[in-house]
């Protein structure tokens, strides 16, 4: 069997950006991906700036000769353009106005008494002293953001600072997603004698929604290599990614893997993990002249088969689907980020294969273990905060340091 490690490496040394970008507005640009860098036509804040409300001075006016009341001789509210500051005077001024041309240090209101046209200073301050600099926060020709930045809230508020009204993108990640079996019935349907619900249609396709892909859902295709074999052609013409789920063993009903071999290739891997121990890679050959101008640039599609069982398709689709679309979707950065948390638990028994454990973290800081870690438990990928990685062979022992991969890395 193949480590993680190898099969990881494997699918992703396949993976490579996918063609075709698109100008969007900067507020439609959520979790997409930027194409080009964008860099800063000015610098921000393009001014001085004041940090607090209270009063604009000039600090000699104090040095000099221990003046500490001073007429006003002008009020500077954020947005308006100030006047010189006039020697011998001080500016009421508020946070984040323009610092008027003169004065070198902000006195803060707190520590100042105002009455009529006159302030009371009652602190002497250093020069620059609650003044925000013009370009403190980005300099002007700066790169913000480099190209494969997946765009998140801070991340567009960014660009728009700097008055970025659209951005350039990669386009969306198409995935074609259909799953096999007889037994499979949609939820609201009639549950038949030895029919089970599909929820790893929900699951799978919730989290390609969640990358931002651009998801075709060809539903449950019948248990027949006639049919299996019409919906692979299908999908394989506009699509990036065909998904699947469930079908790619040798039974007799398995028809996924001889359809896929027949439309194109396949290699099926056996991964020493648990829980989804089978993964299917491969392509099915694409017919270019009907496939659109987005997705012919190649002759065929990816394929990824995953396992049926519920735990077992959501944590192949976190370790290897998702790091595969996301590089595909043209981030550079995909592997997820790991914490090292104490394990409040003992699990005596150790597992030839790679474990990935559903756990959570508890008010203490330390980590509990779901108590049934069956690949058919989907309660546990709810219950938990994320996947203890677990190396073969080995025992954990309660309150040794293990790895530990949060949701949150995994799920966006």
């Amino acid at each position: 069997m193949l480590s993680t490690a190898e099969a990881l490496a494997t699918l992703l040394s396949a993976a490579s950006p996918i063609p075709g970008t698109e100008s969007i507005p900067t507020l439609d640009a959520l979790n997409r991906v930027l194409s080009v860098d964008v860099t800063s036509p000015l610098d921000v804040p393009p001014m001085n700036t004041s940090s607090m409300d209270g009063y604009a001075i000039r600090t000699e006016d104090l040095a000099t000769d221990g003046k500490r009341r001073l007429p006003i001789s002008q009020r500077i509210p954020a947005g308006h353009a100030p006047e010189p500051l006039k020697p011998g005077t001080a500016a009421r001024i508020f946070t984040g106005a323009t610092v008027p041309p003169g004065a070198d240090a902000i006195v803060m209101q707190e520590q100042t008494e105002a009455t009529g046209n006159e302030v009371t200073i009652l602190h002497s301050p250093a020069p620059g002293e609650w003044i925000t600099a013009q370009g403190a926060d980005i300099r002007s020709g700066s790169t913000i953001l480099p190209a494969g930045t997946r765009l998140t809230p801070q991340a567009l508020g960014l660009a728009a600072s700097v008055g970025c009204a659209e951005l350039n993108v990669r386009r969306r990640v198409k995935v074609a997603v259909f799953f096999t079996g007889d037994e499979l019935t949609m939820p609201g349907e009639p549950l038949k004698l030895g029919a089970i619900y599909n929820s790893n249609r929900f699951t799978l396709r919730g989290l390609l929604e969640k990358l931002g892909c651009e998801v075709t859902d060809y539903g449950i295709v019948p248990d027949k290599l006639d049919a299996t074999r019409a919906t692979l052609r299908e999908a394989a013409q506009a699509h990036d990614l065909i998904l699947t789920c469930g079908g790619v063993s040798v039974g007799e009903e398995d028809h996924v893997k001889p359809a896929v071999e027949a439309e194109g290739r396949l290699s099926m891997w056996q991964i020493a993990m648990k829980p989804g121990k089978p993964l299917a890679f491969g392509a099915v050959r694409r017919a270019a002249q009907q496939a659109d101008a987005a997705a012919s640039a190649s002759a065929e599609t990816f394929f990824i088969g995953l396992p049926g069982n519920p735990v077992s398709s959501f944590a192949t689709f976190l370790l290897f689907v998702r790091p595969f679309v996301l590089l595909l979707a043209g981030m550079q950065t995909v592997a997820p980020r790991a914490l090292s948390l104490r394990a409040d638990f003992t699990q005596k028994k150790a597992d030839r294969r790679n474990e990935f454990l559903r756990a959570r973290i508890n008010p203490a800081g330390g980590l509990d273990l779901f108590p049934n870690q069956s690949s058919a438990v989907l309660t546990s990928t709810v219950w938990g905060d994320g996947l203890i990685d677990n190396p073969p062979n080995h025992a954990i022992s309660a309150g040794e340091t293990v790895r530990f991969i949060p949701f949150s890395e995994l799920l966006n």
